[in-house]
Order: structure tokens, then C-alpha cells, then sequence
């Protein structure tokens, strides 16, 4: 096995050993795992020479991963910042692609994902944040950049490319559950039991799709 063999399979081993760790209180072990299974595909993207923006949406995502295996409002900020540059270090590697074409984004099915993407946004604006509270302003920034790296995906023409946009698409699905989760959701919900079990599964293999396709 190749020394990127080895990294791609400690990043799996890592997101398989978090899964056991999604509902448990923080703890070095559950940071540790948590933000090595993203930041290792990040090292494995910069020594296979792959676009920097992919690096650097990686590399974030993992930052982010680190704020929210801690607790507090401050680590909370620090990775819906990081989130946030991590999704518009994707945006920018989809556009920039050579495949990207924007017209795309006005075709059929580019326009009826970028229809369904506004709607998703504004029933994210009603819901969210009036329940938000001080975190108010964040929310309403982090929603319409969350949308634009899904309409970005849509740019992209190339067949090699063919698992972006679904990755996209995991990647979107798994911020909205968090955010139901953390701002909707009563503490004793039971579908708070189920909901880290589907948010991860959905973010890493976001994550593993976009290291895939352009590395």
C-alpha cells in the first residue's frame, strides 16, 4: 500500500471510529478522531498536488470539526466560521473548474435544483431564526452560503465529476439536520437519538466524494 493508501485508510478508519463517538460528551479521544478523519484527506489532497481549494476546503471542514467536538457558544462561532470558509473554498473549486459552465444553472435540471435550493433557504430563514438568539446573524449569513456551494455543483459538466454534486447535496442535507438539531429540537426529543447517526454518515462522505473526485 501507497503512503496515500495509508492516509486515505487512517481518514476511514478515523470517521468509522467517530461514528461511535457522535452522541458522546467531548473528549481528546472524540476530537481527536473527529477532525483527523477530514484533516487527513486534506494532507493526502496537498501531496497528490491537488487544486488548492480543495485543500483548503478540507483543511477548514476539519478546523470545524475541532470547534463543534467542543463545548460552548465560542467553539461553536470558531466552526460555523470555519464551516463557512470551507464551503466557499468549495464554491470557488467548483466554479474554477474547467468543466464549470454557468448556464448550467439556468438549464433544466440546474434550475429546478437552484429553485428547490431557494426554497430550502427561505423555510431555513422562517424556522431557524427566530430560534436562534444571539446566533441570529450567523444563521443568516451561514444559509445562503451553504445554498451557493449547491448551485456551484450544479455548474459542473465534466462525467469524472459525477459525484460532486450528490456529495454537495450529502454535505447540504447533513447541515441542515444539524441545524434543525441544535436550534429546533427539544433537548428530549427522540429524534435526537437518530439525528449525530445521520449527520455524520452524510458530512464525511461529503467530504471523502469531493477528495475523490478532484484528487
Amino acid at each position: 500500500m501507497t503512503g496515500i493508501g495509508i492516509l486515505e485508510v487512517a481518514a476511514l478508519l478515523a470517521a468509522l471510529g467517530y461514528l461511535g463517538f457522535t452522541a458522546r460528551p467531548p473528549s481528546a479521544l472524540r476530537s481527536l478522531l473527529k477532525t483527523a478523519s477530514v484533516a487527513v484527506l486534506a494532507i493526502a489532497a496537498l501531496l497528490l498536488s491537488a487544486p488548492i481549494w480543495l485543500v483548503l476546503g478540507l483543511a477548514l471542514c476539519a478546523l470545524g470539526d475541532f470547534f463543534l467536538s467542543r463545548e460552548g457558544d465560542t467553539a461553536f462561532m470558531g466552526g460555523v466560521g470555519a464551516f463557512a470558509l470551507g464551503h466557499l473554498a468549495y464554491v470557488v473549486l467548483f466554479l474554477g473548474h474547467p468543466s464549470s459552465d454557468l448556464s448550467q444553472i439556468w438549464v433544466m435540471p440546474g434550475l429546478g435544483l437552484a429553485a428547490a435550493f431557494g426554497v430550502l433557504g427561505v423555510m431555513m430563514v422562517i424556522v431557524l431564526v427566530p430560534r436562534a438568539g444571539d446566533l441570529k446573524i450567523p444563521v443568516l449569513i451561514y444559509i445562503p452560503i451553504i445554498l451557493s456551494m449547491g448551485v456551484a455543483a450544479t455548474s459542473l459538466t465534466s462525467p469524472a465529476l459525477l459525484w460532486v454534486l450528490p456529495a454537495a447535496l450529502a454535505f447540504k442535507t447533513s447541515d441542515v439536520i444539524l441545524a434543525f438539531e441544535t436550534f429546533v429540537l427539544p433537548e428530549d426529543h427522540p429524534m435526537r437519538r437518530y439525528t449525530p447517526y445521520l449527520v455524520w454518515p452524510l458530512y464525511w462522505g461529503a467530504q471523502a466524494g469531493f477528495y475523490l473526485s478532484f484528487s
